[in-house]
């Protein structure tokens, strides 16, 4: 599947810092990565409400790891899938009378257009799970037959395929909360929530994911070497993210409500697959809110970015209310952080008109430069880097091509 064109990536030359980030299984700072290379799996998104602005909240804090490791000399191999058959895209579709494949690929093709206008860096591989049904159908396969998986049969005389949480925890690299940090109790109540099913019949462990849905009536199948149906949720990260990355890679990341049940349980079927962890770092960006609740798709209160551009929004402005944020927070969408952002911009662009044409920076240019640097490799700290620009601009001292470079190479804001 295809992605989006890359915005240009300036080069700031030698000086750039490793990113340190914040690992929530940890609940501490740890370096992005110790060597020369970063392998980063994003979780991407079901198409069929893109792309509203918790969307643009969690890619952007991964697109600001993604320009930090790569201006300090990093090699990033960045994957991220798309959810292109599950439960929610098929309520969608069959609440609107719409074919379940056609929304899918139109709300797609959207996202791609919204992170291109965001100037989002893109990943180096962009897969739907449609495209990888045999592996992941292999991958079930292979975890029936090495005992990690169980047969559950339903009223209705069909069999889904489950994984074994107990037979994890005894016989591989995973832990129950291990990524999480979450009691048994916490997890059964944000699983039912989520996606789960703690109270089916038949299930050996009440926290225990859905592999494989066997075929029903009026939805999407195919044949494979497990049986005709489609995947469960949690597996799909799994094998995409096996099949181009090599564990144990540098960063798993996603929104806070990924954390559980998505990255635990992608967690446990990585480690029965593959026989060691999957993530040294498990990463997640905070929840916007609007109206005092959860921006979420089920709750319809939703701020898009193709209305905002449609409404004439510089997509820098709906970039820079977003980064004056910190990525980990939970925060209240309001009009006020778009009217703050616009006048934000206005003063940057007016300074950036005064740039001259020197030979060669200066020491006080290449001092912003520096404190950019610092501020975005501790954390991802974007308002502090958006703070310091403010006050350089503030100074009246002419913009400098190398300040202009790393406003765009570190924060994704083009003012040339």
């Amino acid at each position: 599947m295809k992605s989006w064109d890359s915005p240009t990536l300036p080069s700031l030359g030698t000086g750039g810092l490793v990113p340190s980030i914040f690992n929530s299984s940890s609940g501490e700072l740890q370096p992005a990565t110790v060597s020369d290379t970063a392998q980063m799996y994003v979780c991407g998104i079901t198409p069929y409400d893109a792309t509203h602005l918790g969307h643009a909240n969690t890619y952007l804090a991964y697109d600001t790891l993604n320009r930090a490791l790569r201006d300090a000399g990093i090699k990033v191999h960045y994957v991220q899938n798309v959810t292109d058959v599950d439960d929610p895209l098929l309520e969608r579709a069959k609440s609107t009378g719409a074919d379940w494949s056609q929304l899918a690929q139109t709300q797609i093709e959207l996202f791609r257009t919204d992170m291109q206008a965001l100037r989002i860096l893109p990943p180096d591989e962009y897969i739907g799970v449609v495209e990888t049904i045999q592996e992941i159908a292999e991958a079930c396969k292979q975890l029936l037959e090495s005992g990690f998986g169980y047969w559950v049969e339903s009223e209705d005389g069909k069999a889904d395929l489950y994984f074994d949480c107990r037979v994890a925890e005894q016989n591989s690299a995973w832990k129950l909360g291990e990524v999480s940090g979450l009691t048994p109790g916490e997890m059964i109540a944000l699983f039912a929530e989520r996606g789960g099913d703690p109270d089916r019949l038949g299930k050996r462990n009440r926290l225990d994911p859905l592999l494989w849905r066997a075929k029903r009536e009026n939805e999407p199948s195919w044949s494979t070497t497990i049986g005709e149906g489609r995947p469960g949720w949690h597996i799909e990260c799994s094998v995409i993210g096996a099949k181009f990355l090599d564990a144990p890679i540098q960063l798993s990341g996603g929104g806070s409500d990924l954390l559980f049940p998505h990255q635990e349980m992608s967690a446990a079927h990585s480690a029965a697959l593959l026989g060691k962890r999957w993530s040294q770092c498990y990463s997640n960006a905070g929840m916007l809110h609007l109206d005092g609740e959860k921006m979420s798709k089920s709750r319809g209160n939703l701020v898009f970015v193709s209305s905002l551009l449609r409404e004439g929004i510089d997509p820098r402005v709906i970039r820079l209310a977003l980064l004056n944020h910190h990525y980990r927070s939970d925060w209240e969408w309001q009009q006020a952080d778009l009217d703050h952002a616009k006048g934000r911009l206005n003063r940057w662009l007016n300074w950036s008109a005064s740039r001259f044409q020197e030979t060669k920076s200066t020491d006080s240019n290449f001092a912003l430069v520096k404190a950019m640097r610092n501020a975005v490799s501790n954390d991802l700290d974007t308002p502090s880097a958006l703070e310091l620009v403010d006050w350089r601009v503030l100074s009246e001292t002419p913009a400098s091509a190398i300040e202009l470079a790393a406003i765009n190479a570190l924060l994704g804001i083009e003012l040339d």
